[in-house]
């Protein structure tokens, strides 16, 4: 499976700085953090940021839009109406159709999940060749915080798009893959009910509060701390069977990409964990535009190739953890350098 065209829309940035002055985010965690900014779109719905990607990731790939086989969109946020569904808008306005198309709300993850569908779907038949995957959000609403929504990171605004193909392509997509902890699902549920559903009723999504109730109910009780050292070793697992699936090393790896997140949890539950030095990471491109829903690694891939950091022969650790919880990873190998770069 190969990479023929990545594509990122991402809207200007407000600072760190304009958000302690505004009092949207605490001055103490400025420094703690290490967080210089977010993407914010404003009124520019995800769908649009999604199809500006999606038309530059084909435009690339040198792609027909109309020569697809398969459609993903991943997304975390609201997308649009209640009862409507974004995938067909980049039909409607893109791709015709053709293609079987599905949205993915698989959360912050959405994009190694949708990887894994692609490569399956296009290996299933020998007369599919091409998908076109995508995720997009846009956080700038009153049900959520993007300053203080969740802990160690705030939310930025992007739409991300991957042109994967069994034909070459400037990448090659090595290993891809997802484990789960069941039992950690209730990380994210901590103190609220079930039903009605949240939205339902305008209730606010608010990760640092459900996180600061697992920690009083769970860590305090004792079952918390072996949740979250399982989810440690099975972060080191994913990792390890992503790279031995993919023939290499931890050696072989050049860059490594997670979430957008503060330094010490990228530090912590990724460069050091795996024995990289921080400067391995894309950290210091990620902490100036905020966690990006499931843009996160592939804007970073974007980056990364776009400013000479991977070039050929290299390899990229993708490494991702969201709801449920899960851990996903992937290998993508620079096989020569674009010619849009």
């Amino acid at each position: 499976m190969f990479i023929s065209g990545i594509g990122v829309y991402l809207p200007d940035t407000v600072s760190i700085g304009q958000a302690v002055a505004d009092g949207r985010y605490p001055a103490g965690l400025a420094d703690l953090h290490g967080l210089t900014g977010a993407a914010v779109a404003g009124d520019i719905p995800a769908p649009e940021m999604a199809l500006r990607a999606a038309t530059l990731a084909l435009t690339r790939a040198a792609h027909a839009p109309t020569d697809i086989d398969l459609l993903l969109y991943a997304d975390s946020w609201h997308q649009g109406p209640d009862g409507w569904h974004p995938q067909y808008y980049l039909q409607h306005h893109l791709t015709g159709g053709t293609p079987l198309a599905v949205e993915l709300h698989h959360g912050c993850n959405g994009m190694f999940t949708a990887l894994e569908l692609a490569a399956s779907y296009l290996a299933a038949q020998p007369d599919r060749h091409t998908a076109l995957l995508v995720a997009a959000d846009n956080f700038g609403t009153p049900m959520i915080d993007r300053w203080q929504g969740g802990p160690g990171y705030v939310m930025g605004d992007a739409g991300s798009a991957v042109v994967l193909s069994t034909r070459p392509g400037f990448a090659r997509l090595l290993t891809v893959g997802t484990v789960t902890i069941p039992e950690a699902e209730e990380l994210h549920r901590a103190g609220e009910a079930l039903f009605p559903p949240g939205p339902t009723i305008s209730r606010p999504l608010d990760f640092t509060a459900r996180s600061e109730e697992f920690r009083r109910v769970a860590l305090e009780g004792g079952s918390g701390t072996a949740m979250l050292m399982d989810i440690h070793r099975q972060t080191l697992q994913v990792v390890s069977r992503t790279l031995a699936e993919g023939g290499i090393e931890m050696d072989d790896i050049t860059r490594v990409a997670y979430m957008n997140y503060s330094r010490e949890i990228v530090e912590q539950r990724c460069t050091s964990a795996l024995g990289l030095p921080l400067s391995a990471s894309a950290w210091d491109w990620g902490r100036t535009v905020g966690h990006l829903g499931a843009s996160d690694q592939v804007a970073a891939l974007d980056h990364l190739v776009a400013t000479g950091q991977l070039g050929p022969g290299d390899h990229l650790l993708m490494l991702g953890i969201g709801p449920g919880v899960t851990v996903s990873s992937a290998v993508v190998q620079i096989i020569h350098s674009p010619a849009w770069r």
